[in-house]
């Protein structure tokens, strides 16, 4: 049901975008106007989402290194103007593994006009006056590894400008911009990016339109928090009301698959909510993990998000869930 209210919506309003199955057996990458200023290159690992503008370009997500210059390419049809910021939902290196390729082609905010502000210093800081990266710290955290030990990605991969905040606001291209950390949703990285004139929000994976969310508890991600991120989501979207069939609404976009509104994210939340009360009810019944598994909680929605096999599987969804209900909470005054 969901799967099909999105995709008539979308043939509804004239967008191009691809189902969830066609962009998991396409490897090319597309570029897919979205809205006047904003498109999606979709096929580059995650979803990248691009604003384009007189100021230059901002990226949500970097896509995969392997599909970098696929991905630039394409950019290259959406604006002649270069790349500003690259901002990071979360820590996967299906959405920022192209970092250090995609930054360097670009250039820095420092670097705007004929004489880059900030000289040597400024050169320095931003890795040759390439674009910035923006994220969450413990993307920084996640991707990079203490000193004498082999971080897990390139360090030309790390994050330039690492927040802490719940929020960070840009200016560009005469258009607000919202970056809302996610504490413990996806992974304890996880950010969500409202570009606000163009109503649309980029939710890297948070959502994820081909299969069940990827609740990772081992890098600080809960059920409580996933749901917590989507609701945050629902405050800050809108239907197209009170005319209902002209094009207008937010727009969300996932880190994988099709487009979503605020309908597709209504239904997606529930989903998740109604496979975490079946569960806790039956951990409350005291069933193991495993009679849980056999009982098949998530049955119902199977058909669109479920799978048997693959780095995903309706089984480690279920187990995520399970670990994140039964994890032991910290003592009143202890920090988490």
């Amino acid at each position: 049901m969901l799967l099909r209210t999105t995709l008539a919506i979308a043939a509804l309003f004239g967008l191009c975008v691809p189902s969830a199955r066609a962009q998991q057996k396409s490897a090319a990458v597309e570029l897919l106007h979205v809205r006047k200023n904003f498109y999606l290159i979709a096929g580059a690992g995650g979803n990248i989402g691009v604003m384009t503008g007189p100021d230059g370009i901002v990226l949500v997500d970097a896509g995969t290194l392997a599909a970098a210059d696929q991905s630039l390419a394409a950019l290259a049809k959406a604006s002649d103007q270069p790349i500003r910021y690259i901002i990071n939902t979360g820590p996967d290196a299906d959405h920022v593994g192209g970092n250090g390729k995609l930054s360097k082609a670009g250039r820095s905010v420092f670097a705007m006009g004929v004489e880059p502000v900030g000289g040597d210093m400024a050169k320095s800081m931003s890795d040759g006056f390439a674009a910035s990266i923006l994220a969450a710290e413990n993307v920084l955290r996640r991707i990079s590894a203490p000193a004498g030990k082999t971080p897990p990605l390139p360090d030309d991969t790390f994050p330039s400008e690492a927040f802490s905040e719940k929020r960070r606001a840009l200016f560009f291209n005469g258009e607000g911009i919202d970056i809302l950390r996610q504490p413990a949703a996806h992974t304890d990285g996880d950010s969500i990016v409202f570009f606000r004139a163009s109503d649309i929000i980029v939710a890297g994976d948070i959502i994820d339109a081909t299969r069940f969310p990827v609740i990772d508890v081992d890098r600080g991600g809960s059920v409580q928090g996933e749901i917590d991120a989507l609701n945050r989501i629902l405050e800050m979207a809108i239907r197209p009301m009170p005319l209902p069939f002209q094009d207008g609404g937010t727009f969300i976009i996932p880190g994988h698959g099709h487009i979503y509104t605020q309908d597709d994210v209504v239904e997606y939340r529930d989903m998740i909510v109604t496979v975490r009360d079946v569960i806790q009810d039956m951990i409350r019944r005291g069933l193991t993990l495993e009679q849980i598994e056999a009982a098949s909680p998530a049955k119902g929605y199977e058909p669109v998000f479920g799978a048997t096999s693959g780095p995903w599987t309706t089984k480690m969804f279920v187990e995520a869930i399970y670990r994140s209900l039964t994890a032991k909470q910290p003592a009143k005054g202890q920090v988490k």
